[in-house]
């Protein structure tokens, strides 16, 4: 299957919104203390440039978008990025996709100057912890201070 990934941008918002909502109820990350519920999740281009260093990828097939992935900084630092919201359609899993948005925003962040990527995520999204762990991630005890995502009972951090 040919896919393409390309930035985010205004006219693709709706569509990257509707995966992440329905990515979450399919995980159970709904309400508050998860990724679906943030404000920025409604319009996510308004949310990630490269003037912010960050950035959101959008994967697509047939001019369709299929998932998405994002990398912004931690809190403000300017050391730490947090690996944001890839979700991708079941159709579109195991294909390599995922791996590719997240190494293209590690990718990102290097160039950046971050030193380290943070992430959490759900114990039960079994199948991006393991591409995590594949490509450098290491487990934590507990989140990093600050971490708003209370719902998650995973976090990871990579050395860039």
């Amino acid at each position: 299957m040919t896919y393409t990934i390309q930035e985010i941008c205004p006219e693709f918002d709706h569509a990257i919104c509707g995966i992440i909502k329905k990515i979450g109820r399919e995980y159970g990350a709904i309400g508050e203390g998860f990724g679906p519920s943030d404000a920025e999740v409604l319009n996510m281009s308004r949310h990630y440039n490269r003037e912010a260093k960050s950035l959101y990828l959008l994967a697509m097939i047939d001019d369709r978008v299929i998932g998405g992935c994002g990398i912004a900084s931690f809190k403000g630092s300017d050391d730490v990025c947090e690996l944001r919201k890839l979700f991708l359609l079941p159709e579109s899993r195991g294909l390599g996709i995922g791996k590719e948005l997240t190494q293209r925003c590690l990718e990102f962040a290097l160039s950046q100057g971050y030193k380290q990527c943070y992430l959490d995520t759900l114990s039960n999204m079994k199948s991006a912890i393991a591409l995590y762990e594949k490509l450098g991630f290491r487990h934590l005890d507990k989140p990093f201070d600050g971490t708003i995502h209370c719902g998650c009972d995973v976090w990871m951090i990579k050395e860039l």
